[in-house]
């Protein structure tokens, strides 16, 4: 799991600068009202909408936005009709990508994924092919300064989190993608503000990356798809080197 910890720290670095990208309130517009016309209105019995909208709050997507969202996934007003969609493929390095979408026209976006993979060296892979490689957890980062071993360990068991892991200066907490609500309650409890927090697909094995060449492409590659208006989150599994890591966080 290495590598997918060590490239999570780019991303949320990288995720820090995109908060400021007025993209994003799009993309979480569309998330919220997707979850409403899934599961209704109400975020106490919606997680998938109480994600949503504590995903738009982390970036500081304004309340009356959010509200907004929610009349027009409820059918007040003017609405659009969204599905979710997987792409999963490949990348340079044989690194495997799952991409999760959210279109209003299919027609439209996997073209643009084919073109996207095929542009940086990959390729579009069937639906399934990659699958297996990940699993759906909740994950959340705490700064580790101050938190003993124990301290963690009782807000882990308190949340109903599976695992924990000192990585780096921070504390990660994993509990499969339904036990998000327990763990973050816990650690509202424990009066602890996590550095990140999120449903993420966490790769169950990982592809070797030893070149500073391919890692560049790869990330060219995440990055150009993360931008697409459609895209709501890209992962892989690549593993790469330490060193590699060093120079392209310099």
């Amino acid at each position: 799991m290495s590598g997918h910890n060590k490239w999570a720290g780019i991303k949320h670095r990288k995720a820090a600068v995109d908060k400021k990208k007025g993209a994003a309130f799009s993309k979480y517009a569309r998330m919220i009202m997707s979850a409403v016309k899934q599961g209704g209105p109400d975020p106490d019995s919606n997680f998938k909408l109480q994600f949503a909208v504590e995903k738009a709050r982390a970036v500081n997507m304004p309340r009356e936005n959010i509200e907004r969202a929610i009349k027009r996934g409820a059918g007040d007003g003017e609405g659009e009709s969204f599905e979710d969609l997987v792409y999963e493929g490949y990348g340079p390095g044989g690194v495997a990508f799952r991409v999760d979408a959210l279109t209003d026209n299919r027609n439209r976006t996997a073209p643009e994924m084919r073109s996207i993979f095929e542009s940086h060296g990959g390729r579009m892979g069937t639906a399934g092919s990659v699958a297996r490689l990940f699993t759906a957890l909740a994950v959340f980062r705490v700064p580790a300064a101050g938190l003993s071993e124990d301290r963690v360990m009782e807000i882990a068991v308190d949340g109903g989190a599976d695992d924990f892991a000192l990585e780096g200066d921070s504390w990660v907490l994993k509990a499969p993608a339904p036990g998000f609500v327990g763990v973050r309650d816990a650690l509202v409890r424990a009066k602890l503000t996590p550095s990140s927090a999120g449903i993420e697909q966490v790769p169950n094995m990982t592809t070797a990356v030893n070149d500073e060449e391919t890692a560049r492409k790869l990330i060219a590659l995440h990055d150009e798809l993360d931008e697409n208006d459609d895209v709501q989150n890209v992962w892989m599994n690549a593993d790469i080197s330490d060193a590699i890591i060093a120079k392209l966080n310099a």
